[in-house]
């Protein structure tokens, strides 16, 4: 393979970007391809235009049966990449790629690549337009579709890169899709650097659920690398070290030994009781998005399903599902848990999340506009159809429903109609369901903060999803570059409204979990616990690490912290104030780079985001 464009990294250099999984790996740079291939402009003779058609059509079948052989041999061990996967799929049939291009080449009679790239070209200017970052990031899904269909017409194949020989390295690229990270890691020890992506991007939920130490957003990464390149790939700081000096490349092994040990300890505390060394016992569950992830998480020891986030289901089809189709999904995932309870998050549509069939338009604020219950409540039939399905499959296990960006208590007693005449309904056919479900509300505005004791004696749970709270107490949001390292779930004001939640439920007599990546964030877990948070719900991959974090605690030492740690001022007092606890309470559980961040805290913003939920997590 040769090298890349730009001169050969002499000395060592150290990169930055978004922390999207933690982890070291120490080896030789691969550049991936991915890039879109260089296209020229011809005209077709005469007559010639539906042979050219009928091309492009054979390059999307093509792409399909790449995109399904990859999609279908990972399903089982990672269901939500297979999401993703699916929703590239569903792109293939999109007009974009269809209609439009085939009509340009039967109209202008051109070749299916120039027909393709022309499509591409008027897209990406209704992209360009829209002014949510998170929203303009989807573009990159369109292009990973069009560079595959562009490679596959030029005769390059789809796939980006076939990595020969070592087992091990570093693949460095412009962009990787979702299906090719899946692919290139199947059976093989790497890290990954891509220039673009951010946190929220597609490709770093798969890197994420992979369990692969990945960065993304690293500013001019193809221009200064070279392959071959030795380089460290530090996941826990968000930098790529090219050229790493002997200090450097020491360091790193040493890192890389303390996490090979930590490992062969960690599947210990898998299947041990979620509990303090006192006694104090909380819930650990699992996030998902498919019935399918339910062997992940009992594998790794999870006592339920804590959020499942249900519009993935509506995502991924090119219609909305109906009520069969749910229907089957909510019993599997019911039936698959059993006896443990799932929480099942209703449509949590809008703001990124664009469902066909919603007529959903294009908002200036999308964060701040119709999602969530909003949407729902506005399409009452869809959302009806939802709740069938679940009370339906509630025969079938046990069912916990949770309620997304609630601001109101007169939203909750919308709801609540809604459920009694869904109910009426069901009844009423002879359809049997079970009146033990619980319902929650999901606490991530600041209004739901302040009404929470209100709305404790509505509702059996609280669930915090600290991930919006964050972005909607401090207004940030966390998908713009620019204002990312202001998004800081240590700020004093962040800390104080979940400890709020925390009491007003426990007064209402009711349990409150978190399911944001705070939940499995061994810097704030000392800290959540201390505050009497009842549940964490995490990627499954973090819970034994939790586990082994919380074991390692009293009860009483946890609660001095949180009183402790209310008092501080400012983020950067808080992180020393959980520094100095951990080292003295859990010294063997978490990492010594953690403990450097920690008090480190307000120094170089450049690694961007805090990164994955398990960061510092013993390696």
């Amino acid at each position: 393979m040769g090298e890349t464009a730009g001169r050969r990294s002499r000395s060592s250099e150290t990169l930055y970007g978004v922390k999207i999984f933690p982890g070291i790996v120490i080896g030789r740079i691969r550049v991936a391809g991915g890039q879109m291939p260089r296209v020229e402009h011809i005209y077709l003779p005469e007559g010639e235009a539906a042979d050219e058609m009928k091309r492009f059509k054979a390059a999307v079948a093509v792409a399909e049966s790449q995109l399904r052989e990859i999609r279908n041999h990972f399903a089982d061990a990672a269901s939500e990449c297979a999401a993703i996967i699916d929703s590239h799929l569903f792109l293939l049939g999109d007009p974009v790629f269809h209609e439009r291009t085939l009509s340009i080449i039967g109209r202008q009679e051109i070749n299916a690549e120039w027909a393709l790239a022309m499509s591409l070209a008027r897209v990406k200017e209704v992209f360009d337009a829209i002014e949510d970052p998170f929203l303009r990031e989807r573009f990159l899904d369109l292009e990973q579709v069009a560079a595959r269909l562009q490679r596959i017409l030029s005769g390059e194949g789809g796939n980006t890169l076939e990595v020969e020989g070592e087992q091990e390295g570093i693949v460095v690229g412009r962009d990787l899709a979702p299906e090719d990270i899946v692919r290139l890691t199947a059976r093989r020890k790497v890290g990954l650097a891509v220039e673009l992506g951010s946190l929220t991007a597609h490709s770093a939920i798969v890197a994420r659920n992979l369990g692969i130490p990945t960065i993304m957003g690293v500013s001019g990464l193809t221009a200064r690398i070279a392959d071959g390149d030795l380089a460290v790939l530090d996941g826990y700081l968000g930098r790529l070290i090219v050229n790493p000096t002997e200090e450097q490349l020491q360091q790193a092994k040493d890192q890389l030994e303390r996490a090979r040990q930590y490992g062969e300890k960690l599947a210990f505390f898998s299947h041990l009781a979620p509990e303090t060394r006192d006694g104090r016992a909380i819930a650990i569950t699992a996030n998902a998005e498919m019935a399918e992830e339910c062997s992940a998480a009992l594998q790794y020891g999870a006592t339920g399903i804590g959020l499942f986030r249900s519009e993935y289901s509506y995502m991924t089809s090119r219609q909305l599902p109906g009520e069969e189709e749910l229907f089957a999904t909510y019993r599997d995932l019911l039936q698959n848990m059993a006896p443990f309870p799932v929480t099942v998050r209703t449509i949590d549509a809008g703001g990124d999340k664009v469902l066909k069939g919603l007529g959903m338009h294009k908002e200036k604020n999308p964060a701040l506009g119709l999602r969530a219950i909003r949407l729902a409540l506005l399409h009452e039939d869809v959302l009806r159809t939802q709740l069938r399905a679940l009370f339906r499959a509630s025969m079938h296990g046990k069912l916990r429903l949770l309620w997304p960006m609630i601001s109101s208590p007169l939203e909750l007693e919308r709801i609540g109609q809604i459920c009694r005449e869904v109910k009426d309904e069901l009844r009423a056919a002879d359809i049997a369901y079970s009146e033990a479900v619980d319902f929650g509300v999901m606490i991530e505005v600041p209004g739901a903060v302040a009404m929470a004791d209100v709305m404790a004696a509505e509702v059996d749970f609280f669930s915090i999803g600290t991930n919006d709270l964050i972005q909607y107490t401090l207004a940030v949001d966390r998908g713009n570059p620019a204002v990312a390292h202001l998004y800081d779930p240590f700020n004093p004001s962040v800390l104080r409204m979940i400890k709020q939640v925390v009491d007003s439920g426990h007064a209402g007599g009711i349990e409150v979990g978190i399911c944001g990546e705070m939940a499995a964030d061994l810097a704030c877990i000392p800290l959540l616990l201390g505050f009497g948070v009842d549940e964490f719900s995490m990627t499954p991959l973090a819970i034994p690490y939790v586990k082994r974090l919380v074991r390692s605690c009293r009860a009483e030492d946890l609660e001095d912290l949180a009183d402790h740690v209310l008092t501080l001022p400012s983020s950067r007092q808080v992180q020393q104030a959980l520094a100095g606890f951990l080292e003295q309470h859990c010294r063997q559980e978490v990492d010594a780079a953690l403990l450097d961040r920690l008090r480190q805290a307000d120094g170089d913003q450049r690694s961007g985001l805090r990164g994955n939920s398990i960061t510092g997590a013993g390696a």
